[in-house]
């Protein structure tokens, strides 16, 4: 179980007006992680374009960030996984797309693509400070799955960085589990036993994931588990939404199928309508 799992974050850079927002987001993490920061700018190199990069990074530079900034000019999708490969970084940064005359965020052509291709994890920004605001509440998926023990450490090493309140550690599970037709008093009994067992088999699974976590990592902090019963993906996503939370850590996809894209599942819910700033843990 990696202690440091973020050694090099990557970020995409384009002269925008979200660019000081987004590369002091960047910047703080990677201090805060104590990792290496990669500017990413999909263009031609100029002097020009290296100092304004350098202008914004300033006042962490004096904090002692190691940085390195890159130019290579070309498809902005290929530029970047291609860069995050050959410069090994952990997590790349992207920013989302905010829906004309409305209060929700989605994430955009690019940044799905590169989200779908990652090899590396990727966080997702939709309203990038200039000025920290203070994460007080992580969700995280604890659904059972092979890489959810990693997603849930990789939570907690976030945690330990970031000081929340909390950490919710929300069990997505399928109605199909429960399989009893409620259409009277006696099997919505039976209904609700079967629910009653499902949360607490739920809740003793990751209460064994939470034991292997180091000790520094869960002091501190308010953990929380909470079974819920939905589809995977919406379920979890629209928890995130209700319970306000800064953070939504979710496993990354396995690999798309021609199906998966007609029928969105699981990450593709929560790209189509990102409820809070979402890491994909890869």
């Amino acid at each position: 179980m990696l202690l440091q799992p973020f050694k090099t974050i990557g970020i995409g850079v384009t002269f925008s007006p979200n660019l000081k927002a987004n590369v002091y987001e960047a910047s703080r993490l990677s201090l805060m992680f104590q990792s290496k920061l990669v500017l990413i700018h999909v263009g031609e190199e100029s002097l020009e374009k290296e100092d304004e990069f350098k202008t914004i990074l300033d006042p962490f530079i004096k904090q002692g960030l190691r940085f390195e900034i890159v130019f290579k000019p070309g498809n902005p999708v290929d530029v970047i996984l291609s860069i995050s490969e050959e410069k090994q970084i952990d997590l790349i940064i992207l920013g989302a797309l905010k829906r004309e005359n409305f209060l929700k965020y989605y994430v955009g052509s690019i940044a799905r693509k590169i989200t779908r291709l990652s090899k590396c994890s990727v966080l997702l920004l939709i309203k990038p400070s200039v000025d920290r605001i203070p994460c007080q509440h992580i969700v995280v998926n604890g659904l059972k799955d092979p890489k959810t023990k990693q997603t849930i450490a990789s939570a907690f090493y976030v945690a330990h960085k970031l000081k929340p309140d909390r950490l919710t550690i929300v069990e997505e599970i399928r109605q199909t589990e429960v399989a009893i037709k409620v259409d009277d008093d006696k099997s919505l009994r039976m209904a609700n036993i079967v629910k009653e067992r499902i949360k607490l088999r739920e809740e003793t699974r990751i209460k064994t994931i939470i034991e292997d976590i180091p000790e520094e990592h869960t002091e501190n902090i308010i953990i929380k588990s909470q079974p819920i019963f939905g589809r995977q993906g919406y379920s979890i996503g629209h928890y995130a939404q209700i319970v306000r939370a800064d953070l939504l850590i979710m496993n990354a996809p396995s690999k798309m199928t021609f199906w998966d894209r007609l029928f969105p599942h699981d990450i593709e819910h929560i790209l189509t309508e990102l409820p809070t700033d979402v890491l994909i843990i890869q």
